[in-house]
């Protein structure tokens, strides 16, 4: 063989080292590209999932946003009801400051002055009940004295309540 056709058997051998390097070169090229496009195919689920969870929360903060408009229909009610209730106090306020200033100082004079009468009269009687009691029990052991030395007992041992025959 001559020199010319070793070096084109060499040349197509590296030819064909070159092709299968090539194809190996596009088969892995290809893998990748399968898995760039299923990456692309899942990066758009999550893409797709992620706008309905947008449109969610969005829906989610109309609703919000039409709870706080009742919410503050309700707060601007409480506050008129607050305002209405505060110009009660006021009224009743005045009123008690009123009923104090022309009624208050007469009913605490004439409620001092009875009970100064009931602690009088309850002085009064038990004073009189106490002289009374103390003159009878006076009375009493007067009477026992000369009723025990009459018989010759005594004082203590003729003491009765009283009444005859029971203790």
């Amino acid at each position: 063989m001559s020199g010319g056709a070793v070096a084109g058997l060499i040349a197509s051998g590296a030819f064909a080292v070159l092709a299968l390097f090539g194809c190996f070169v596009l088969l892995k090229l290809g893998k990748i590209f399968d898995e760039a496009a299923a990456r692309v195919r899942q990066t758009g689920a999550a893409i797709d999932e992620g706008t309905a969870r947008v449109r969610q929360a969005g829906a989610t903060v109309d609703e919000v946003n039409v709870a706080l408009a009742h919410v503050n229909k309700e707060l601007d009610r409480v506050d008129a009801i607050t305002a209405n209730v505060q110009s009660i106090t006021t009224n009743v306020s005045s009123l008690t400051s009123l009923f104090a200033a022309t009624l208050g100082g007469p009913m605490v004079r004439v409620a001092a002055f009875s009970y100064g009468v009931r602690q009088a009269a309850a002085k009064r009687t038990r004073s009189e009940v106490e002289s009374r009691v103390k003159s009878q029990l006076k009375a009493d052991k007067a009477a026992r004295r000369t009723g025990a030395e009459d018989v010759g007992l005594s004082p203590v041992a003729g003491a009765t309540d009283g009444r005859r025959g029971s203790r």
